[in-house]
Protein backbone atom coordinates (compact mmCIF):
# COMPACT_ATOMS: atom_id res chain seq x y z
CA UNK A 1 0.00 0.00 0.00
CA UNK A 2 1.25 3.52 -0.80
CA UNK A 3 1.44 6.31 1.79
CA UNK A 4 -1.79 7.08 3.57
CA UNK A 5 -3.85 9.95 2.23
CA UNK A 6 -4.20 12.80 4.69
CA UNK A 7 -7.59 14.28 5.52
CA UNK A 8 -6.94 17.28 3.30
CA UNK A 9 -7.97 17.04 -0.32
CA UNK A 10 -7.15 20.53 -1.61
CA UNK A 11 -8.44 20.19 -5.16
CA UNK A 12 -11.70 18.61 -4.00
CA UNK A 13 -12.06 21.27 -1.29
CA UNK A 14 -11.61 24.06 -3.84
CA UNK A 15 -14.19 22.48 -6.14
CA UNK A 16 -16.59 22.08 -3.22
CA UNK A 17 -16.21 25.75 -2.31
CA UNK A 18 -16.93 26.75 -5.91
CA UNK A 19 -19.89 24.38 -6.09
CA UNK A 20 -21.50 25.75 -2.93
CA UNK A 21 -21.63 29.19 -4.56
CA UNK A 22 -23.78 27.94 -7.42
CA UNK A 23 -25.29 24.59 -6.36
CA UNK A 24 -27.44 24.05 -3.22
CA UNK A 25 -25.21 22.33 -0.67
CA UNK A 26 -22.52 22.05 -3.33
CA UNK A 27 -23.94 18.79 -4.70
CA UNK A 28 -26.65 17.62 -7.08
CA UNK A 29 -27.75 14.71 -4.87
CA UNK A 30 -27.65 15.02 -1.06
CA UNK A 31 -25.69 11.92 -0.02
CA UNK A 32 -22.69 13.11 -2.04
CA UNK A 33 -22.12 15.98 0.42
CA UNK A 34 -20.64 13.69 3.12
CA UNK A 35 -23.07 15.17 5.68
CA UNK A 36 -23.55 11.72 7.27
CA UNK A 37 -19.83 11.10 7.75
CA UNK A 38 -18.33 14.59 7.81
CA UNK A 39 -15.37 15.93 5.88
CA UNK A 40 -14.87 17.05 2.31
CA UNK A 41 -16.59 15.13 -0.47
CA UNK A 42 -14.23 13.80 -3.08
CA UNK A 43 -14.71 15.13 -6.60
CA UNK A 44 -13.94 12.29 -8.98
CA UNK A 45 -12.42 12.97 -12.39
CA UNK A 46 -12.07 9.52 -13.93
CA UNK A 47 -12.61 5.84 -13.39
CA UNK A 48 -10.93 2.74 -14.77
CA UNK A 49 -12.07 -0.77 -13.94
CA UNK A 50 -12.59 -0.94 -10.17
CA UNK A 51 -10.68 2.27 -9.43
CA UNK A 52 -11.76 5.90 -9.07
CA UNK A 53 -9.39 8.91 -9.23
CA UNK A 54 -10.19 12.19 -7.53
CA UNK A 55 -9.26 15.76 -8.41
CA UNK A 56 -6.12 15.40 -6.29
CA UNK A 57 -5.15 12.34 -8.39
CA UNK A 58 -5.71 9.95 -5.49
CA UNK A 59 -6.78 6.44 -6.41
CA UNK A 60 -9.57 4.58 -4.61
CA UNK A 61 -11.00 1.09 -4.85
CA UNK A 62 -14.63 1.83 -5.69
CA UNK A 63 -17.26 -0.01 -3.63
CA UNK A 64 -20.09 2.34 -4.64
CA UNK A 65 -20.09 1.70 -8.41
CA UNK A 66 -22.14 4.86 -9.05
CA UNK A 67 -24.71 3.44 -6.58
CA UNK A 68 -25.10 0.22 -8.52
CA UNK A 69 -25.15 0.67 -12.30
CA UNK A 70 -21.44 0.11 -12.97
CA UNK A 71 -21.71 -3.62 -12.50
CA UNK A 72 -18.88 -4.14 -15.03
CA UNK A 73 -16.67 -1.42 -13.58
CA UNK A 74 -15.69 1.96 -14.97
CA UNK A 75 -15.15 2.59 -18.67
CA UNK A 76 -15.80 -1.00 -19.75
CA UNK A 77 -14.60 -1.25 -23.38
CA UNK A 78 -17.86 -2.73 -24.73
CA UNK A 79 -19.92 0.02 -23.10
CA UNK A 80 -17.61 2.82 -24.25
CA UNK A 81 -17.59 1.47 -27.80
CA UNK A 82 -21.39 1.23 -27.90
CA UNK A 83 -21.74 4.73 -26.47
CA UNK A 84 -19.20 6.23 -28.86
CA UNK A 85 -20.83 4.59 -31.87
CA UNK A 86 -24.26 5.81 -30.82
CA UNK A 87 -23.06 9.37 -30.17
CA UNK A 88 -21.56 9.55 -33.64
CA UNK A 89 -25.08 9.26 -35.06
CA UNK A 90 -26.63 11.93 -32.83
CA UNK A 91 -27.64 12.35 -29.21
CA UNK A 92 -31.43 12.60 -29.38
CA UNK A 93 -34.12 12.58 -32.06
CA UNK A 94 -37.48 12.96 -30.31
CA UNK A 95 -38.71 9.98 -32.32
CA UNK A 96 -38.82 6.21 -31.82
CA UNK A 97 -35.44 4.54 -32.36
CA UNK A 98 -34.34 0.94 -32.95
CA UNK A 99 -32.22 0.97 -29.77
CA UNK A 100 -35.17 1.50 -27.45
CA UNK A 101 -36.98 -1.45 -29.04
CA UNK A 102 -33.95 -3.70 -28.60
CA UNK A 103 -33.44 -2.63 -24.99
CA UNK A 104 -37.13 -3.21 -24.22
CA UNK A 105 -36.89 -6.67 -25.77
CA UNK A 106 -33.86 -7.44 -23.59
CA UNK A 107 -35.70 -6.34 -20.44
CA UNK A 108 -38.78 -8.39 -21.28
CA UNK A 109 -36.60 -11.43 -21.99
CA UNK A 110 -34.84 -11.17 -18.60
CA UNK A 111 -37.71 -10.26 -16.29
CA UNK A 112 -41.34 -11.21 -15.53
CA UNK A 113 -42.72 -8.15 -17.39
CA UNK A 114 -44.65 -8.58 -20.64
CA UNK A 115 -44.53 -4.92 -21.65
CA UNK A 116 -42.23 -2.09 -20.60
CA UNK A 117 -42.08 1.72 -20.91
CA UNK A 118 -38.66 3.41 -20.84
CA UNK A 119 -38.19 6.58 -18.76
CA UNK A 120 -35.25 8.61 -17.46
CA UNK A 121 -34.94 7.96 -13.72
CA UNK A 122 -36.05 5.65 -10.94
CA UNK A 123 -38.19 8.45 -9.51
CA UNK A 124 -39.97 8.79 -12.84
CA UNK A 125 -40.48 5.03 -13.05
CA UNK A 126 -42.08 4.71 -9.60
CA UNK A 127 -44.16 7.86 -10.07
CA UNK A 128 -45.52 6.48 -13.34
CA UNK A 129 -46.15 2.98 -11.96
CA UNK A 130 -48.06 4.54 -9.07
CA UNK A 131 -50.24 6.58 -11.43
CA UNK A 132 -50.92 3.52 -13.55
CA UNK A 133 -51.91 1.45 -10.50
CA UNK A 134 -54.34 4.15 -9.37
CA UNK A 135 -55.74 4.55 -12.86
CA UNK A 136 -56.20 0.81 -13.33
CA UNK A 137 -57.91 0.24 -9.98
CA UNK A 138 -59.82 3.49 -9.64
CA UNK A 139 -58.53 3.76 -6.07
CA UNK A 140 -56.31 6.32 -4.35
CA UNK A 141 -54.57 4.92 -1.28
CA UNK A 142 -51.09 3.45 -1.40
CA UNK A 143 -49.20 1.34 1.13
CA UNK A 144 -45.44 1.87 1.38
CA UNK A 145 -42.92 0.81 4.02
CA UNK A 146 -40.85 2.92 6.38
CA UNK A 147 -37.27 3.15 5.18
CA UNK A 148 -38.06 2.08 1.61
CA UNK A 149 -37.16 4.87 -0.80
CA UNK A 150 -38.82 5.09 -4.18
CA UNK A 151 -37.39 8.35 -5.44
CA UNK A 152 -38.46 11.85 -4.49
CA UNK A 153 -42.09 11.37 -5.55
CA UNK A 154 -44.21 13.71 -3.41
CA UNK A 155 -46.74 11.05 -2.43
CA UNK A 156 -44.02 8.63 -1.31
CA UNK A 157 -41.97 11.05 0.77
CA UNK A 158 -43.63 9.89 3.96
CA UNK A 159 -42.04 7.99 6.84
CA UNK A 160 -43.56 5.84 9.60
CA UNK A 161 -45.11 7.41 12.67
CA UNK A 162 -46.33 5.73 15.83
CA UNK A 163 -48.67 2.77 15.72
CA UNK A 164 -48.92 -0.20 13.44
CA UNK A 165 -50.51 1.67 10.53
CA UNK A 166 -49.84 5.39 10.25
CA UNK A 167 -51.32 7.59 7.57
CA UNK A 168 -48.32 9.29 6.03
CA UNK A 169 -47.31 12.83 6.86
CA UNK A 170 -44.91 14.73 4.57
CA UNK A 171 -41.27 13.98 5.25
CA UNK A 172 -40.03 17.09 3.41
CA UNK A 173 -41.05 20.75 3.30
CA UNK A 174 -42.69 21.55 -0.01
CA UNK A 175 -44.79 18.38 -0.01
CA UNK A 176 -48.43 19.31 0.72
CA UNK A 177 -50.07 17.25 3.44
CA UNK A 178 -52.87 16.40 1.02
CA UNK A 179 -50.33 14.76 -1.29
CA UNK A 180 -49.40 12.15 1.30
CA UNK A 181 -52.83 11.84 2.91
CA UNK A 182 -53.49 8.71 0.86
CA UNK A 183 -50.13 7.14 1.74
CA UNK A 184 -50.21 4.48 4.46
CA UNK A 185 -46.76 3.85 5.94
CA UNK A 186 -46.13 0.48 7.58
CA UNK A 187 -43.13 -1.27 9.15
CA UNK A 188 -41.09 -3.24 6.61
CA UNK A 189 -41.29 -7.03 6.90
CA UNK A 190 -44.52 -6.81 8.95
CA UNK A 191 -47.23 -8.68 7.02
CA UNK A 192 -49.58 -8.48 10.02
CA UNK A 193 -49.56 -4.69 9.70
CA UNK A 194 -50.39 -5.04 6.01
CA UNK A 195 -53.36 -7.27 6.77
CA UNK A 196 -54.57 -4.79 9.37
CA UNK A 197 -54.31 -1.92 6.89
CA UNK A 198 -56.31 -3.86 4.29
CA UNK A 199 -58.91 -4.71 6.91
CA UNK A 200 -59.35 -0.98 7.60
CA UNK A 201 -58.92 0.51 4.11
CA UNK A 202 -59.11 -2.44 1.70
CA UNK A 203 -61.64 -1.00 -0.77
CA UNK A 204 -59.61 2.19 -1.12
CA UNK A 205 -56.08 0.75 -1.53
CA UNK A 206 -54.83 0.87 -5.11
CA UNK A 207 -51.48 -0.78 -4.52
CA UNK A 208 -48.64 -1.75 -2.25
CA UNK A 209 -45.18 -0.58 -3.30
CA UNK A 210 -42.03 -2.07 -1.84
CA UNK A 211 -38.39 -2.45 -2.74
CA UNK A 212 -37.88 -6.03 -3.92
CA UNK A 213 -35.16 -6.12 -1.28
CA UNK A 214 -34.74 -2.97 0.74
CA UNK A 215 -31.54 -1.12 -0.11
CA UNK A 216 -32.12 2.46 0.97
CA UNK A 217 -32.05 1.95 4.74
CA UNK A 218 -29.09 -0.32 4.22
CA UNK A 219 -29.68 -3.69 2.61
CA UNK A 220 -32.47 -5.61 4.34
CA UNK A 221 -34.05 -8.52 2.46
CA UNK A 222 -37.67 -9.52 2.87
CA UNK A 223 -38.22 -12.13 5.57
CA UNK A 224 -40.53 -15.14 5.53
CA UNK A 225 -41.56 -14.77 1.87
CA UNK A 226 -42.62 -11.18 2.51
CA UNK A 227 -43.05 -10.28 -1.17
CA UNK A 228 -45.12 -13.40 -1.82
CA UNK A 229 -47.37 -12.59 1.13
CA UNK A 230 -47.79 -9.03 -0.16
CA UNK A 231 -48.87 -10.29 -3.58
CA UNK A 232 -51.42 -12.63 -2.05
CA UNK A 233 -52.81 -9.93 0.23
CA UNK A 234 -53.06 -7.42 -2.61
CA UNK A 235 -54.94 -9.83 -4.85
CA UNK A 236 -57.30 -10.84 -2.07
CA UNK A 237 -58.43 -7.21 -1.96
CA UNK A 238 -58.32 -6.19 -5.62
CA UNK A 239 -55.12 -4.15 -5.23
CA UNK A 240 -51.87 -4.32 -7.21
CA UNK A 241 -48.31 -4.99 -6.05
CA UNK A 242 -45.47 -2.82 -7.37
CA UNK A 243 -41.97 -4.24 -6.86
CA UNK A 244 -39.33 -1.53 -7.02
CA UNK A 245 -36.26 -3.17 -8.58
CA UNK A 246 -34.46 0.07 -9.40
CA UNK A 247 -31.55 -1.13 -7.26
CA UNK A 248 -31.89 -4.91 -7.47
CA UNK A 249 -32.93 -5.27 -11.10
CA UNK A 250 -30.14 -6.84 -13.21
CA UNK A 251 -27.81 -6.31 -10.21
CA UNK A 252 -28.52 -9.26 -7.90
CA UNK A 253 -29.27 -11.60 -10.82
CA UNK A 254 -29.91 -11.46 -14.56
CA UNK A 255 -33.52 -10.39 -13.99
CA UNK A 256 -33.29 -9.08 -10.44
CA UNK A 257 -35.21 -10.52 -7.50
CA UNK A 258 -38.13 -11.17 -9.89
CA UNK A 259 -40.70 -12.16 -7.28
CA UNK A 260 -44.30 -12.17 -8.46
CA UNK A 261 -45.92 -8.75 -8.84
CA UNK A 262 -48.20 -6.74 -11.11
CA UNK A 263 -45.83 -3.89 -11.92
CA UNK A 264 -42.05 -3.55 -11.66
CA UNK A 265 -39.71 -0.58 -11.78
CA UNK A 266 -36.11 -0.74 -13.02
CA UNK A 267 -33.10 1.56 -13.24
CA UNK A 268 -29.36 1.70 -12.51
CA UNK A 269 -27.75 -1.24 -14.38
CA UNK A 270 -30.10 -0.99 -17.37
CA UNK A 271 -28.61 2.44 -18.15
CA UNK A 272 -24.98 1.38 -17.98
CA UNK A 273 -24.13 4.58 -16.08
CA UNK A 274 -26.36 6.89 -18.11
CA UNK A 275 -29.79 8.18 -16.98
CA UNK A 276 -32.30 5.46 -17.84
CA UNK A 277 -35.07 3.60 -16.07
CA UNK A 278 -38.23 1.67 -16.90
CA UNK A 279 -41.49 0.33 -15.52
CA UNK A 280 -43.41 -2.64 -16.81
CA UNK A 281 -45.82 -5.42 -16.07
CA UNK A 282 -48.70 -7.36 -17.55
CA UNK A 283 -49.78 -6.29 -21.02
CA UNK A 284 -53.36 -5.60 -19.95
CA UNK A 285 -52.11 -3.11 -17.36
CA UNK A 286 -49.48 -1.46 -19.53
CA UNK A 287 -51.97 -1.00 -22.39
CA UNK A 288 -53.84 1.44 -20.14
CA UNK A 289 -51.01 3.93 -20.72
CA UNK A 290 -51.33 6.62 -23.38
CA UNK A 291 -51.50 6.43 -26.33
CA UNK A 292 -53.19 3.01 -25.99
CA UNK A 293 -55.21 3.96 -22.91
CA UNK A 294 -56.27 6.89 -20.73
CA UNK A 295 -53.42 7.01 -18.16
CA UNK A 296 -51.04 9.73 -19.32
CA UNK A 297 -47.26 9.43 -19.14
CA UNK A 298 -44.64 10.97 -21.40
CA UNK A 299 -40.98 12.01 -21.57
CA UNK A 300 -39.05 13.93 -24.23
CA UNK A 301 -35.79 12.08 -23.62
CA UNK A 302 -37.27 8.67 -22.72
CA UNK A 303 -35.51 5.93 -24.66
CA UNK A 304 -32.55 8.22 -25.35
CA UNK A 305 -30.28 6.49 -27.90
CA UNK A 306 -27.10 6.97 -25.86
CA UNK A 307 -28.63 5.56 -22.68
CA UNK A 308 -30.14 2.65 -24.60
CA UNK A 309 -26.80 1.84 -26.21
CA UNK A 310 -24.91 1.92 -22.91
CA UNK A 311 -27.62 -0.05 -21.12
CA UNK A 312 -27.91 -2.73 -23.78
CA UNK A 313 -24.12 -3.17 -23.96
CA UNK A 314 -24.00 -3.55 -20.17
CA UNK A 315 -26.81 -6.10 -20.01
CA UNK A 316 -25.29 -8.17 -22.80
CA UNK A 317 -22.03 -8.40 -20.81
CA UNK A 318 -23.87 -9.51 -17.66
CA UNK A 319 -23.49 -13.25 -18.16
CA UNK A 320 -23.96 -16.06 -15.65
CA UNK A 321 -20.19 -15.99 -15.14
CA UNK A 322 -20.32 -12.30 -14.24
CA UNK A 323 -23.03 -12.89 -11.61
CA UNK A 324 -21.06 -15.80 -10.16
CA UNK A 325 -17.98 -13.58 -9.89
CA UNK A 326 -20.01 -10.79 -8.25
CA UNK A 327 -21.47 -13.19 -5.68
CA UNK A 328 -18.06 -14.65 -4.86
CA UNK A 329 -16.47 -11.21 -4.55
CA UNK A 330 -19.26 -9.94 -2.29
CA UNK A 331 -19.01 -13.04 -0.10
CA UNK A 332 -15.26 -12.53 0.30
CA UNK A 333 -15.68 -8.84 1.15
CA UNK A 334 -18.38 -9.56 3.72
CA UNK A 335 -16.13 -12.13 5.36
CA UNK A 336 -13.13 -9.80 5.45
CA UNK A 337 -15.16 -6.91 6.89
CA UNK A 338 -16.84 -9.07 9.53
CA UNK A 339 -13.57 -10.69 10.62
CA UNK A 340 -11.85 -7.31 11.01
CA UNK A 341 -14.73 -5.81 12.98
CA UNK A 342 -15.02 -8.90 15.18
CA UNK A 343 -11.32 -8.79 16.02
CA UNK A 344 -11.67 -5.11 16.94
CA UNK A 345 -14.67 -5.86 19.14
CA UNK A 346 -17.08 -3.76 17.07
CA UNK A 347 -20.75 -4.73 17.25
CA UNK A 348 -22.03 -5.28 13.73
CA UNK A 349 -24.39 -7.17 11.45
CA UNK A 350 -23.78 -7.90 7.77
CA UNK A 351 -27.00 -8.00 5.76
CA UNK A 352 -27.23 -8.84 2.08
CA UNK A 353 -29.43 -9.38 -0.93
CA UNK A 354 -27.39 -11.23 -3.52
CA UNK A 355 -24.19 -9.25 -4.15
CA UNK A 356 -25.63 -6.07 -2.55
CA UNK A 357 -24.80 -5.81 1.14
CA UNK A 358 -24.51 -3.47 4.09
CA UNK A 359 -22.56 -3.53 7.34
CA UNK A 360 -24.75 -2.29 10.19
CA UNK A 361 -22.89 -1.12 13.28
CA UNK A 362 -25.36 -2.65 15.72
CA UNK A 363 -25.61 -5.77 17.83
CA UNK A 364 -29.20 -6.86 17.26
CA UNK A 365 -30.92 -8.19 14.14
CA UNK A 366 -31.88 -5.70 11.42
CA UNK A 367 -35.32 -6.41 9.98
CA UNK A 368 -36.75 -2.94 9.45
CA UNK A 369 -36.09 0.81 9.51
CA UNK A 370 -36.29 1.12 13.29
CA UNK A 371 -33.63 -1.59 13.63
CA UNK A 372 -31.43 0.15 11.06
CA UNK A 373 -31.69 3.48 12.88
CA UNK A 374 -30.33 1.94 16.08
CA UNK A 375 -26.88 1.51 14.57
CA UNK A 376 -23.86 3.52 15.69
CA UNK A 377 -23.42 6.10 12.92
CA UNK A 378 -20.39 7.67 14.60
CA UNK A 379 -18.57 4.33 14.46
CA UNK A 380 -19.42 4.04 10.77
CA UNK A 381 -18.13 7.56 10.08
CA UNK A 382 -14.78 6.71 11.67
CA UNK A 383 -14.66 3.44 9.74
CA UNK A 384 -15.49 5.25 6.48
CA UNK A 385 -12.79 7.87 6.85
CA UNK A 386 -10.07 5.37 7.73
CA UNK A 387 -10.99 3.30 4.67
CA UNK A 388 -10.94 6.48 2.57
CA UNK A 389 -7.54 7.43 3.95
CA UNK A 390 -6.29 4.02 2.87
CA UNK A 391 -7.68 4.21 -0.66
CA UNK A 392 -11.09 2.54 -0.41
CA UNK A 393 -14.23 4.48 -1.33
CA UNK A 394 -17.28 3.28 0.62
CA UNK A 395 -20.82 4.71 0.62
CA UNK A 396 -20.68 8.00 2.59
CA UNK A 397 -23.65 6.93 4.71
CA UNK A 398 -24.32 4.00 7.00
CA UNK A 399 -27.78 3.63 5.43
CA UNK A 400 -26.55 2.70 1.96
CA UNK A 401 -25.52 -0.45 0.12
CA UNK A 402 -22.02 -1.54 -0.83
CA UNK A 403 -21.80 -2.41 -4.53
CA UNK A 404 -19.09 -4.61 -6.00
CA UNK A 405 -18.20 -4.77 -9.67
CA UNK A 406 -16.96 -7.57 -11.87
CA UNK A 407 -13.80 -5.51 -12.39
CA UNK A 408 -12.49 -5.91 -8.83
CA UNK A 409 -8.94 -7.26 -9.11
CA UNK A 410 -6.73 -9.19 -6.73
CA UNK A 411 -4.73 -5.98 -6.24
CA UNK A 412 -7.89 -4.13 -5.23
CA UNK A 413 -8.91 -6.88 -2.84
CA UNK A 414 -5.46 -6.67 -1.22
CA UNK A 415 -5.93 -2.91 -0.70
CA UNK A 416 -9.30 -3.56 0.95
CA UNK A 417 -7.94 -6.38 3.12
CA UNK A 418 -5.08 -4.17 4.32
CA UNK A 419 -7.39 -1.22 5.06
CA UNK A 420 -10.06 -3.10 7.02
CA UNK A 421 -8.20 -3.84 10.30
CA UNK A 422 -7.15 -0.23 11.04
CA UNK A 423 -10.59 0.98 9.92
CA UNK A 424 -12.20 -1.47 12.34
CA UNK A 425 -9.94 -0.17 15.13
CA UNK A 426 -11.01 3.38 14.28
CA UNK A 427 -14.65 2.31 14.52
CA UNK A 428 -13.97 0.66 17.89
CA UNK A 429 -12.44 3.89 19.21
CA UNK A 430 -15.43 5.94 18.03
CA UNK A 431 -18.13 3.48 19.12
CA UNK A 432 -20.64 4.84 21.60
Amino acid sequence: MSDLYDEQAPASAELFDRARRVVPGGVNSPVRAFRSVGGTPRFMVRGTGCFLYDADDRRYVDLVSSWGPLILGHAHPAVITALTDAAAHGTSFGTPTPGEVTLAEEIVARTPVESVRLVNSGTEATMSALRLARGATGRDKVIKFAGCYHGHVDGLLAAAGSGVATLGLPDSPGVPSGTTADTIVLPYNDIAAVREAFASHGDAIACVITEAAAGNMGVIPGRNDFNKALYEECHAHGALLILDEVMTGFRVAAGGVADRADLYTYGKVMGGGLPAAAFGGRTDLMEQLAPSGPVYQAGTLSGNPLACAAGLATLRQCTDEVYTRLDETAARLKQLASEALTRAGVKHRVSSAGNMFSVFFTEGPVNDYDDARRQDTAAYAAFFHEMLRRGVYLPPSSFEAWFVSAALTDEAMDVIAEALPPAAEAAASAAS
